[in-house]
């Protein structure tokens, strides 16, 4: 298993405080036969000095500036330097689980090309983690342990950025990290979904992903909300949309709005849904709200499904069930 060469490739801006933890972590690993492609973003600290002293000590170890802006160009940057069978990300700032590589890789070697070895991750945080990542952690965790994340793919990002593993074949197939699109893990992952890959399951935790204010997915207008929305409709509209079955939008809350908002631009016809009396036979933006009743009206319909609450997602699953309908292929959640 060892005679696979991993590609880690490590964008890295003004993370100074936590790269040495970052670098120890991939030091440690049980498996050894790893390069490190770590590309310096323009950092204004002294981020730089901390890897390359790394590197000084640690030939696999290889630091480079990017050739553009951002996240993707260094990306690519690191992708073009790289001499790896097998790839993964990470970031910065967390920290891997000392068999991650180990594992990864040994997930790989068993089911071979047209897998993505993924893993289970843990936030963590010098002030406590908030709700809603421990919500996600569990849900993530829980798809991936039984790899089925593509399964949920409309609601979150499925697979964590820095926490799977693919061949590079797979990797060169599904695009790797030309496409100039954010937010790119979750464009990755439909590229991976869309072109076939199955997650092999796991359910281990391989990484520790830290949490604090300033970390680029809080801060960056690419991880902004209308980013997500319009990325998940983009790949609806191209995998699953049947232009020749009426299109149902259920919601009429800000996501529902904004998903209203986009497909009038698109002049995609739809019929909007809630269960909100408050609302019913209202017209917003010229579309009348119908209750969810309306869909036995609808011969074959599609519905994107807006509405976050978990104990309201039941019910509508539940609806749908007894309209003979299924996930992912008759409904889909956009939360």
């Amino acid at each position: 298993m060892n005679n696979y060469l991993i590609s880690i490739l490590i964008p890295f801006k003004n993370s100074s405080m936590y790269l040495k933890e970052c670098m120890d972590s991939i030091v440690s690993q049980s498996y050894q036969n790893w390069e490190v492609l770590a590309i310096d973003d323009h950092s204004a600290d002294d981020s730089r000095a901390v890897v390359e002293e790394y590197s000084l000590r640690d030939s696999r170890i290889i630091v480079h500036s990017n050739q553009g802006d951002g996240i993707i160009s260094a990306l690519r940057t690191a992708y073009n330097l790289s001499k790896g069978e097998l790839f993964t990300r990470m970031d910065s700032d967390d920290i891997m689980n000392s068999k991650k590589l180990e594992i990864m890789a040994s997930s790989l070697e068993k089911h071979g090309k047209g897998h993505i070895a993924v893993g289970g991750v843990r936030y963590f945080s010098d002030r406590g983690v908030g709700n809603g990542y421990m919500r996600y952690e569990k849900w993530l965790n829980k798809l991936t342990a039984k790899g089925v994340n593509f399964s949920e793919i409309y609601k979150e990002c499925v697979i964590p950025s820095p926490c799977w593993m693919v061949h590079k074949i797979d990797l060169e197939e599904c695009g790797a990290f030309e496409p100039n699109i954010y937010p790119e893990d979750y464009d990755l992952t439909f590229r991976f979904y869309e072109r076939g890959l199955q997650c092999i399951p796991c359910n281990e935790i391989l990484h520790k992903w830290r949490d604090y204010d300033t970390r680029t997915s809080r801060t960056s207008e690419h991880y902004a909300q209308n980013y997500f929305l319009q990325l998940k409709l983009y790949y609806f509209l191209k995998l699953h949309h049947d232009h020749r079955r009426p299109l149902t939008v259920w919601g009429a809350g800000d996501k529902g709005k904004s998903l209203a908002r986009e497909l009038l631009k698109q002049n995609i016809p739809f019929y909007w849904l809630c269960d909100n009396p408050k609302k019913i036979g209202k017209n917003i933006y010229g579309q009348e709200l119908r209750h969810f009743n309306y869909l036995h009206k609808l011969e074959k319909p599609q519905s994107i499904v807006t509405v976050a609450n978990e104990e309201a997602q039941k019910m509508i699953t539940n609806f749908f069930s007894n309209l003979g309908q299924s996930s992912m292929v008759d409904y889909f959640f956009f939360c």
